[in-house]
C-alpha cells in the first residue's frame, strides 16, 4: 500500500506541470536489493560448514588416534591384531598420497601437462622423501609409544620450522608481527622440554608400562616433526618471494611432479613399514596370521580406517568451500584451530562417562606402601582384568588403558600431569601463533584452490595442522578500485525487428548494469568499465516518391524506448544525446545516467550486410581491432583542444573522463586477456548478478574463452511451455555433463561473454568472416553462427564453460510455425557443427587440455543417439499403440511407420506452410495418443501387478531422476509442471521435426521475426479506395490509385483550359495566395522547434558560450573530431575549492567560424525526436532532477530543496503564460530562462553562504537546456569503417547463376542428409521388427518378475535385446549427465554463497572532501585534480 500511495505522489507532481503524466515502469527497474532468503541461507551455510570442518576433523583425529593406540606395544590386544591395526594405520598415510596420484595420473592422461627440468625433480623428491620419512617414523614407530594424550599433543610440533621460516626472511608485513612466529617457535621448544620432563616424572615415579628408551623416543619425536615441516615449505619461500624461478616453473608442472612424488612417498612409506616391522620389531609381521583375525577386531579395525579416510578427505573439501564462500573466519580458521582441544574435551568426556561402566573389580592392597589418594589407581589396575571380556567395548579400554600411562597413575603425585597440559597448551598456541595469517586472511569471489593453498591435498595424520599451514601466506586480492577495475566489458546486442516489449527488455537491463557500476568513485568489488552497444539490422526506410531516407519504425521505437526507460531511472530526460552519420547508416550516443556510454547503430542494408553473424564481426572487428589499434598508438586518437574540459562530464556532481575516452585511454593498459565481449539479442533480460558470475568464470581460469548462462525461455502458451522443460532439461543435465567432462559445444548469443584474445586468435575472428559459398556453409556458418563461433574456439584450444547461477531471459517463440522454422535452422546447424568438432577430434585433443578422447566418444553417443531419434520415437508410438489398442507387436510398428513416411513425402512434395499445417494436425494426434499410453502403462503396471517391467523401471526412474533434479534447483522447480507438456510432445519435437528440418534444410532463410510491413506497404502502396461489393452471384471490386487519380484530374484540367483560361488564371492566382498564407502559418508554428533544433551562429550571445562549453562535453575522443573548434578554456585556479569553475568572462577564448555537419535526410527527425525534452513540462523535471543529482552527495538537503523550489519558480515566471506544457521552448526563450536561472541560484547560494558550489549549479543548468548535437566521425575511423564495408561486410549481390548453383548444392546435400537419417533408421525399425515377428525365445531376454508381495513370478518378462540395448544405453546416458549435474549444483552453490558474501550494496558515498585525481592519458603531464574545477 505505501508503493502505491508513493507511484501516485509521484504522478500528482508531474500532474501539475502536464496533461501527459503518465510513464511505463518496466518490471526490473527498482534498485536490486539482497535477498533476505540469500542472506539467510549464506549465514546458514557458513555455520553448516563450519560445524562439518570441525566434525570431520575431530573424528579424523580421533580414529587415527585409536588406531595408534590399538596398534601400540602396550595395547591390550593379541600382537595379530595390533599388527593388524599397524597395517591399517599404514594404509591412512598412503590414503592421500593416493588420491593425489589418481587425480594427477586423469589430469595427466586426459589434459596437458609440462615435464620439469631435473634439478626441480631432484630438489622436490629429496623432500618428499624427507617428509615421507619423517612422517612414516612418526606414526608408524614413535607415536605407537607413547599414550593417547601425548601423541594428540605432539602434532602440534610439526609447525616448527615455519616459524623459523617466517622469522628469517622477515615474512610479517608488519614489523610487530614478527612476535607471531617468534612466540611460535618459544612456545613449540617449551612443549618438547615439557614433554622430556614429563617421561622424566614418569620414570622417577615408576608409573606403569614406561620404556627405559622413552628419551629415544622423545628424540626422534622431534626429529621426524622438523622432517615434517619440510612439507610445507614452499608456502614461507614463496611469501618470501624468493626462488622465484624454480617455483614459477613448478607451478606449471605440478602434475606431473606429483604423479611421481605421490608413488616415491607411497614407496618409502611402504618400505619403512616393511623394514621396521618385517627386520626390526620384536615379534615380526606375519600376514598369514592376518586370516585368524577375529570379526570384532576386522569390524574395529576396518571402520576406523574408513572412518578416517572419509573425514580427512571431507574435512579438506569442506575446508576448501569455507574459503571459497568467504567464511574463512567463521567456518575455517575458527573449528580447524579448534579441533585440538575439541577432540581432548570430547575424549576425556567419553571417558569419564562410560569409564565408572567398567567393572574393574575390587580396591588393590598394597604391601609396605601408602600411595597418595588416587581414583584412578584401582581403576587403571583392573583394566588388565577386562582384556578377555567380551561385553567391554574395545576401544574404550584401551583408551583408557592408554590414559592410565600418563601422571594420573601416579603413586606419589598428580601435579606431574600438569605438565602435559602445558605442554599441549604450548604445542596448540604455538600453531595458532605461526599460523595468524590465516585469520586476516581475504578470499577474491572466486578463487583456484590452487591460489589458496600450497599443497594439492592433506596430510591424514596431521589433519588440522596440515590445513592450517597449507593456507597461502600471500593470497591476490583487489584491495583498491584501481587493482579491481583490470578489465572492459562491451554489451553488444544485436536487433532484427523486435517489439517495443523486447526493446525495454534489453534497455531495462543496460540501465540495471548502469546503476550498479555507479559513480567510479564508488568502490566496490565487483568494479569494472563498460560500454553498450546496439547493432539495429535493416534500420532505415526509402521513400519511394521523395527518395529520402529515413529511419524505420523499429528505431523509432528504440528511440522512444530509451527516452522511456531514462525517464524511469533517472525522472529525467536523456542528457548527452549525439547523433553521428556514418559509412555504414548511422549513430546514436547516449551517456547513462551514471556516466556509461550507449551506442546505437543503425545499419543500412544497402550500405553494409545484414543478420546477426555479420553483425557480430561487425563490433568484434570495432571494438577488438579498431579500438585495439588506437590504445596502441595513441597517436591515431584524435585531439581536442582543451582536454581539461572537453573530456569530463558531471552527471552527478562529480567530475570525471567522458566515459567512451576514458575507456579507449584504460584498454592502453589493459591486455586482451581482459577485455570481453558481452553477446546479447535484442530482448535479452538479465541483471548485473548475471554478467558478475560470468565474468568470474573468465577471470579465475585463463583458459576460458567464452561463458554462458542458463537461458530462460518466456511467453505464454503451450509452445512455450515445451521449451521451458526443454531448455531446463538441456540445461539440467546436457550442459551441465558437457561442462563437467569437456567444454560447452554451444555458448549462445543471446547472452555469453567472450574473452577479446579468445576472438582475436588464428582460425577463430578471421574465419568467422568467411562468406558462404558452398551448400555445407550455409548450414553450419550462417543458420547456427553461435555454435559455429564456439566450435573455432574449441579448435583453437579455448575452454567454453557454463554457469547455472547466471540467468538470463530470452522471449521464445510463441507459435507453432515460428518454433519450427527456428528449429529447422538450428537442427542441422547443431549436427554440422558436431560433426565438424568430432572430424577433428584427434587434433582438438591435443590443442584443447579441457577435451578427451573420452568426451570425444561420449559426443559421438550423444549424435548417434540423436541420430535414430525418429526410428526410437516411432518405436514408441508403435508401443503406445500396443498398449492403447491392444494390437501385435509388428502390426503396431507397422501402423507407426505409416505417418512419419506420408509426411517426409509430404515435405518433398508440397509448400512450407501446408507441411506446417499438417505437422501440427499430427503433434496433435500423437500428445492425444501419448496421454493414453501414459495411463496405458500405469494401467499395464496395475495389470502386471508389478513395475518391474523395462517401461516400468524406465518410466519411474526418469520420473523420480527429474523430480530429484527439478529439487536440487529450487528457483526452477516449478518447471517440473510442464514436463508431461514436454512427455506427450515429444512425437513432435524428436519424430516430425526432424523430418522437417532435414526435408528443409535447402531453406537457408532465417525463417523467424520475419516483417511484413515492407509487404503490406508495397501491396497497398498508392491505393486510394479499396472496396469490394458482393451481392448475389456477383463480386465487384472497386480500386482508386494514385495513378487513376493523377489521369482524372489531368482530363479535368485539360477540359477546364480550354473552357475558361481567365477563370484558370483566376483560381491561380487565389490558389497560390492561400497557399502562401497556410505556407506562413506553418512556418510560424514550427519556428520554434527550427530554432531550438538548428546550431547557434551567433557567437556574441551568452547561449552560444553555454553551447559551447557544454558541446565539448558531449564530444568523443573515440567517435570523431568536434565539429565546432575551439581553444583552451583557462580554468581560474585561485579559488581553492574544487566545485568552483570559471565562467563569466573570466577565461580568454577566440571563438573561430564553426564547421557545420551536413545532415543527411533521416537526421533531422531523429534530432527533432529528442528536443521533446525542451518542452515547458520535461525541461520543469529535468532541472529540477538534475539540481537534486547534482547536489545529491553535498549533504546540502535543506539548500538543494530551496534551490530547486526556487529554481522552479523562476521557471514558472518566465514561461508559464508564454507555452503550454508540451510545447518546445524556442531559441530566445531558452536564453533568457538560462540567464534568470543563473541570478536566481546565484542569489540563493550567496544568501546561504554557500559561493563555491555556484559553478557546479551553473553546470546543472547548463546541462538541462542543452540540445542534442550532430557530429561527424573522424577522418581515421571513417577511413576504418569503409576499408572494413569493402573487405569483409559489402552487401551480398551474388549473380544469379550463383544462386541457382548454391540452390543446387543445397538440394543434393538436403538428399543425401535424409537418406542417411532414412537408412539408419530403417535399419534400426526392421531389426526391431523381425525380431517381433520372430518371437522365439532363442532371441528374447528373459527377466525374472517379481509380484509386489516379493514372491518370483512363475513366467519371467520377456525382451528383445535392441529394446533393451536401447534402454540400458539411455539409461546410462542420463546416470552419467545426472551425477555431471550433482557434481556441477555443489560448486554453482559455493559461487552463488561466494557472490552474494561480496555483493555491492547500493549506498552512495557522502565524502566529498577527497581529492580524484584523474590522468589525462593523451596530454603529456597534464594531471586534472578536484581543485580544477
Amino acid at each position: 500500500m505505501e508503493e502505491l500511495r508513493n507511484r501516485g505522489q509521484k504522478r500528482e507532481n508531474r500532474h501539475r506541470d502536464t496533461w501527459d503524466p503518465f510513464q511505463l515502469n518496466p518490471v526490473g527497474a527498482e534498485k536490486e536489493d539482497k535477498r533476505t532468503c540469500f542472506r539467510i541461507m549464506q549465514s546458514f551455510m557458513a555455520v553448516l560448514v563450519g560445524l562439518l570442518v570441525l566434525t570431520s576433523a575431530v573424528v579424523s583425529k580421533g580414529s587415527l588416534l585409536t588406531l595408534v593406540t590399538l596398534s601400540s606395544p602396550y595395547s591390550l590386544r593379541s600382537p595379530t591384531d595390533r599388527q593388524f591395526y599397524m597395517l591399517l594405520l599404514m594404509c591412512v598415510l598412503l590414503t592421500p598420497n593416493l588420491l593425489v596420484f589418481l587425480k594427477c595420473l586423469w589430469k595427466c592422461t586426459f589434459k596437458s601437462y609440462v615435464t620439469p627440468n631435473m634439478k626441480t625433480m631432484v630438489i622436490m623428491a629429496v623432500i618428499e622423501v624427507l617428509v615421507a620419512v619423517g612422517t612414516a617414523i612418526l606414526v608408524l614407530i614413535v607415536m605407537p609409544q607413547f599414550d593417547v594424550l601425548t601423541n594428540l599433543f605432539i602434532c602440534g610440533g610439526v609447525c616448527i620450522l615455519s616459524s623459523v621460516l617466517q622469522i628469517a626472511f622477515r615474512l610479517p608485513q608488519e614489523r610487530w608481527m614478527i612476535i607471531f612466529p617468534v612466540c611460535s617457535l618459544i612456545l613449540v621448544l617449551m612443549g618438547y622440554i615439557l614433554l622430556g620432563v614429563d617421561y622424566y616424572v614418569r620414570l622417577s615415579s615408576h608409573i606403569l608400562d614406561q620404556d627405559e628408551n622413552c628419551y629415544m623416543y622423545v628424540g626422534i619425536a622431534i626429529l621426524t616433526s622438523m622432517l615434517i615441516s619440510l612439507n610445507w615449505w614452499e608456502n614461507s619461500l614463496q611469501a618470501s618471494n624468493n626462488i622465484q624461478e624454480m617455483l614459477s616453473k613448478l607451478d606449471g608442472s605440478r602434475d606431473f611432479m606429483y604423479l611421481f612424488t605421490s608413488l616415491l612417498r607411497i614407496a618409502v612409506t611402504i618400505g619403512i613399514y616393511f623394514l621396521y616391522y618385517g627386520l626390526i620389531a620384536s615379534p615380526r609381521i606375519d600376514f598369514a596370521e592376518f586370516s585368524h583375525i577375529k570379526g570384532d577386531a576386522l569390524q574395529v579395525g576396518l571402520g576406523l580406517f574408513f572412518l578416517q579416510a572419509f573425514c580427512s578427505a571431507a574435512c579438506h573439501w569442506f575446508g576448501v568451500v569455507a574459503c571459497k564462500i568467504h567464511a574463512v573466519r567463521m567456518s575455517f580458521a575458527f573449528p580447524v584451530s579448534l579441533t585440538g582441544p575439541t577432540t581432548l574435551l570430547v575424549g576425556l568426556a567419553l571417558f569419564l562417562t562410560k569409564a565408572g561402566n567398567l567393572d574393574v573389580g575390587t580396591h588393590v592392597i598394597y604391601v609396605n606402601f601408602t600411595p597418595i589418594d588416587n581414583p584412578f589407581l584401582d581403576f587403571c589396575a583392573g583394566l588388565k582384568k577386562l582384556q578377555g571380556s567380551n561385553t567391554t567395548s574395545v576401544v574404550l579400554l584401551e583408551l583408557s588403558n592408554s590414559i592410565c600411562r600418563t601422571s594420573l597413575n601416579s603413586h606419589y603425585a598428580l601435579w606431574p600431569f600438569s605438565m602435559l597440559v602445558v605442554e599441549g597448551f604450548c604445542m596448540w598456541l604455538g600453531l595458532i601463533a605461526c599460523t595468524y595469517y590465516v585469520w586476516s586472511m581475504k578470499v577474491p569471489r572466486i578463487e583456484r584452490t590452487s591460489q589458496l593453498f600450497v599443497r594439492r591435498l592433506y596430510e591424514s595424520a596431521f589433519i588440522n595442522q596440515s590445513l592450517l599451514l597449507n593456507v597461502k601466506m600471500k593470497v591476490k586480492y583487489p584491495d583498491s578500485i584501481d587493482e579491481a577495475e583490470n578489465c572492459v566489458i562491451y554489451l553488444c546486442a544485436t536487433m532484427w525487428h523486435e517489439t517495443y516489449d523486447e526493446m525495454l527488455k534489453i534497455l531495462t537491463s543496460m540501465f540495471r548494469l548502469d546503476r550498479y557500476r555507479g559513480d567510479p568513485k564508488n568502490e566496490h568489488q565487483n568494479a569494472f568499465d563498460f560500454e553498450c552497444h546496439i547493432y539495429v539490422d535493416d534500420a532505415f526506410q526509402k521513400d519511394d516518391e521523395t527518395g529520402k531516407k529515413s529511419v524505420n519504425a523499429y528505431v523509432n521505437d528504440l528511440i522512444h524506448v530509451v527516452t522511456e526507460v531514462y525517464r524511469v531511472f533517472t525522472n529525467k530526460e536523456p542528457d548527452e544525446v549525439s547523433i553521428i552519420e556514418t559509412p555504414y547508416g548511422g549513430r546514436l550516443m547516449f551517456v547513462l545516467p551514471e556516466g556509461n556510454m550507449l551506442y546505437i547503430h543503425l545499419k543500412d542494408k544497402l550500405l553494409i550486410r545484414n543478420k546477426k553473424r555479420w553483425s557480430q564481426i561487425m563490433y568484434m572487428y570495432y571494438l577488438l581491432g579498431w579500438k585495439g589499434y588506437i590504445v596502441k598508438n595513441p597517436q591515431k586518437i584524435t585531439r581536442q583542444n582543451n582536454p581539461c574540459r572537453a573530456s569530463l562530464v558531471s552527471l552527478d556532481g562529480q567530475a570525471f573522463l567522458l566515459p567512451n575516452y576514458d575507456n579507449d585511454s584504460k584498454r592502453k593498459y589493459i591486455s586482451d586477456e581482459n577485455t570481453y565481449i558481452l553477446a546479447l539479442d535484442g530482448d535479452t533480460d538479465f541483471h548485473p548478478s548475471a554478467v558478475i558470475l560470468l565474468v568470474d568464470r573468465l577471470r579465475m581460469y585463463a583458459s576460458v574463452g567464452a561463458a554462458c548462462g542458463r537461458i530462460h525461455p518466456t511467453g505464454m502458451g503451450p509452445m512455450v511451455w515445451y521449451q521451458k522443460f526443454e531448455y531446463a532439461v538441456g540445461h539440467w543435465l546436457q550442459k551441465t555433463a558437457e561442462h563437467v567432462f569437456g567444454c560447452v559445444l554451444c555458448s549462445p548469443g543471446c547472452f555469453s561473454l567472450f574473452r577479446g584474445s579468445a576472438l582475436m586468435d588464428d582460425n577463430v575472428l578471421k574465419r568467422y568472416t568467411t562468406k558462404s559459398t558452398r551448400a555445407s556453409e550455409y548450414v553450419q556458418y550462417d543458420q547456427g553462427e553461435d555454435r559455429w563461433l564456439c566450435t573455432l574456439l574449441l579448435q583453437q584450444g579455448w575452454r567454453v564453460e557454463y554457469n547455472a547461477a547466471s540467468d538470463a531471459f530470452t522471449n521464445a517463440p510463441q507459435e507453432f510455425k515460428e518454433f519450427y522454422n527456428q528449429r529447422r535452422r538450428w537442427g542441422p546447424s547443431t549436427l554440422a557443427n558436431t560433426l565438424d568438432l568430432l572430424h577433428s577430434g584427434r587434433e582438438t585433443v591435443k590443442r584443447n587440455t579441457s577435451i578427451s578422447m573420452l568426451y570425444i566418444f561420449y559426443q559421438i553417443f550423444t549424435v548417434a543417439s540423436s541420430i535414430l531419434g525418429p526410428a526410437s520415437v516411432t518405436l514408441m508410438v508403435a508401443g503406445a499403440f500396443q498398449f492403447v489398442l491392444s494390437l501385435s507387436g509388428t502390426l503396431s510398428i507397422i501402423i507407426a511407420v505409416i505417418p512419419p513416411i506420408v509426411y517426409m513425402l509430404i515435405c518433398f512434395l508440397t509448400k512450407t506452410n501446408f507441411q506446417l499445417t499438417i505437422a501440427s494436425i499430427l503433434s496433435i494426434l500423437y500428445a492425444f495418443l501419448m496421454t493414453a499410453a501414459f495411463f496405458a502403462i500405469i494401467g499395464d503396471m496395475i495389470k502386471e501387478e508389478t513395475f518391474i517391467t523395462p517401461t516400468g523401471i524406465f518410466l519411474i526412474s526418469m520420473t523420480v531422476m527429474y523430480l530429484i533434479t527439478a529439487i536440487l534447483h529450487p528457483m526452477e522447480s516449478g518447471l517440473i509442471i510442464y514436463g508431461l507438456m514436454y512427455f506427450i510432445c515429444i512425437p513432435s519435437g524428436y519424430l516430425l521435426l526432424t523430418i522437417y528440418s532435414l526435408v528443409n534444410m535447402n531453406n537457408v532463410s532465417w525463417g523467424t521475426r520475419e516483417s511484413n510491413k515492407d509487404k503490406v506497404e508495397k501491396k497497398h502502396k498508392g491505393v486510394l479506395c479499396n472496396r469490394n461489393c458482393k451481392l448475389c452471384c456477383w463480386d465487384v471490386s472497386i480500386q482508386v490509385t494514385q495513378e487513376t487519380e493523377n489521369l482524372m484530374l489531368q482530363q479535368i484540367q485539360q477540359a477546364a483550359t480550354k473552357s475558361a483560361p481567365a477563370a484558370q488564371t483566376e483560381m491561380k492566382e487565389m490558389t497560390t495566395q492561400e497557399s502562401q498564407k497556410h505556407s506562413e502559418n506553418d512556418k510560424q508554428a514550427v519556428e520554434n522547434n527550427k530554432n531550438v533544433a538548428k546550431d547557434r551562429e551567433d557567437t556574441k550571445k551568452p547561449l552560444s558560450k553555454r553551447k559551447d562549453l557544454d558541446s565539448d562535453s558531449e564530444k568523443s575522443f573515440s567517435e570523431g573530431e568536434s565539429s565546432i573548434e575551439r581553444k583552451d578554456i583557462i580554468d581560474d585556479e585561485d579559488n581553492s575549492d574544487s566545485d568552483n569553475f570559471t565562467y563569466d568572462g573570466q577565461e580568454e577564448e577566440e571563438e573561430e567560424e564553426k564547421e557545420v555537419v551536413p545532415e543527411s535526410d533521416w537526421v533531422r527527425p531523429v534530432k527533432d525526436e529528442f528536443l521533446k525534452k525542451l518542452t515547458y513540462a520535461n525541461l520543469k523535471r529535468n532541472l529540477q532532477e538534475q539540481i537534486k543529482y547534482t547536489l545529491r552527495n553535498k549533504n546540502e538537503e535543506d539548500l538543494c530543496e530551496e534551490l530547486v523550489q526556487m529554481l522552479t519558480d523562476t521557471v514558472n515566471e518566465e514561461l508559464k503564460d508564454k507555452v503550454g506544457p508540451e510545447d518546445i521552448i524556442s531559441d530566445s526563450q531558452l536564453e533568457e530562462l538560462q540567464d534568470a536561472l543563473n541570478e536566481s541560484a546565484r542569489r540563493i547560494l550567496k544568501t546561504n553562504r554557500k559561493k563555491r558550489l555556484e559553478a557546479r549549479v551553473k553546470r546543472a543548468i547548463e546541462r538541462t537546456l542543452v540540445a542534442p548535437q550532430v557530429e561527424k566521425l573522424s577522418e581515421d575511423e571513417n577511413d576504418f569503417w569503409k576499408k572494413l564495408i569493402e573487405r569483409y561486410l559489402e552487401p551480398i549481390n551474388d549473380p544469379k547463376s550463383h544462386k541457382e548453383e548454391v540452390e543446387r548444392e543445397l538440394k543434393s546435400l538436403r538428399n543425401k542428409a535424409v537418406f542417411l537419417y532414412f537408412i539408419v533408421n530403417v535399419l534400426w525399425v526392421v531389426a526391431t521388427f523381425i525380431l517381433e515377428a520372430i518371437g522365439s525365445d532363442l532371441i528374447t531376454i528373459k527377466i525374472p518378475k517379481y509380484l509386489p508381495n516379493g514372491t518370483l513370478s512363475d513366467e519371467p518378462l520377456k525382451v528383445e535385446p535392441l529394446s533393451l540395448m536401447f534402454l540400458l544405453s539411455f539409461a546410462i546416458l542420463l546416470i552419467i549427465q545426472f551425477l555431471a549435474m550433482l557434481y556441477h549444483r555443489v560448486y554453482t552453490l559455493i559461487h552463488v554463497l561466494a557472490y552474494r558474501g561480496s555483493e555491492k550494496d547500493y549506498k552512495e558515498k557522502d565524502e566529498d572532501d577527497e581529492m580524484m585525481i584523474l590522468e589525462n592519458q593523451l596530454t603529456d603531464g597534464v594531471v586534472i585534480s578536484g581543485e580544477d574545477f
